[in-house]
């Protein structure tokens, strides 16, 4: 079950929101997702379907002197008060009694709701790792994928070296931050190393500098690198009619197939590959462009 400690979201977001912590401060609470959305789980106050975080504005604090312990019955995540409110002394008791961890903050309430909601998305987002390289080419979060030994790690040093963007290496942990958006980041054993064979791990910020990593990129693009068949004899397609995607977290991203050969300059291939993602994310198309033009040509020579 994705949960998030209350202690965690008070220290990630005391600063921001100017969150100060008066009542229950002992508790061990903790928001959890289970079937309901992450933007459910911080409202306005609400006593018959309460939230997991229960938000008081100025509105809300006009009525709710008598109603401590329908407040704190149902056994809310936490209290906040916003709008620069001061909890009345009998929902400080009640937030000691239950051990409800019970919050101020000076913004209107509307913002905390604001702030704690897109914070709750991103740390109860459904999460999934992948194996590969994620870089950042031209703006875009691009996932190398490929076997192992294909040349992954090979070309991403290429790629820094033309200043691109790492974000990780080897294991990448991918969120659905939204309904069709998916960000990629680096597990903090593995920040800042790139493994490269015969060179060992390589410490990619102290090597090229602050500007060859990323935090964090949304995925765009996935480019896997195909070994050459026996024979010399690639599966892949010379000219692909069919737009390939693979679905992560239940998110179809765009995916291309480049195939692996001595001579072949795989860095500027995978340039050409962001620049033409790029375009269809514009809804321009070069194959569909080339096929209607094929296509017209024939039509006007049979006639």
């Amino acid at each position: 079950m994705l949960q998030v400690d209350v202690a965690q979201l008070h220290e990630d977001n005391s600063e921001s929101l100017s969150l100060a912590w008066v009542g229950g401060r002992d508790a061990r609470t903790a928001v959890r997702r289970e079937s309901a959305a992450a933007a459910a789980l911080i409202g306005h106050l609400n006593l018959t379907h309460p939230n997991s975080v229960q938000v008081i504005g100025a509105y809300e604090a006009g009525t709710i002197a008598e109603l401590a312990d329908r407040l704190f019955a149902p056994a809310p995540s936490a209290v906040i008060f916003a709008d620069g409110l001061a909890p009345p002394p009998q929902l400080l008791e009640g937030a000691e009694r239950t051990r409800t961890p019970l919050f101020t903050s000076p913004l209107p309430a509307a913002r905390v709701i604001e702030k704690l909601a897109t914070y709750l998305a991103k740390r109860l987002a459904d999460t999934t790792e992948r194996h590969g390289v994620l870089m950042d080419v031209l703006g875009v979060g691009v996932l190398i994928t490929g076997e192992s030994g294909v040349g992954k790690s090979e070309l991403a040093l290429e790629l820094i070296s033309r200043g691109h963007g790492l974000v990780a290496d080897d294991v990448v942990e991918f969120s659905r931050i939204a309904v069709d958006t998916l960000e990629g980041r680096c597990p903090p054993l593995l920040k800042d190393f790139l493994e490269v064979r015969g060179l060992g791990v390589l410490n990619i910020r102290t090597i090229f500098g602050e500007t060859a990593v990323r935090p964090k990129m949304n995925l765009k693009l996935i480019v896997q690198l195909q070994r050459p068949v026996q024979g010399g004899v690639s599966e892949a397609e010379r000219l692909p009619l069919h737009e390939l995607t693979e679905a992560i977290l239940g998110v179809p991203v765009r995916k291309v197939v480049i195939p692996v050969a001595a001579g072949r300059n795989l860095a500027v291939l995978l340039e050409a590959a962001v620049r033409d993602c790029i375009l269809q994310l514009r809804g321009i198309y070069s194959m569909r462009e080339f096929v209607a033009r094929q296509q017209a040509e024939v039509k006007k020579n049979g006639s």
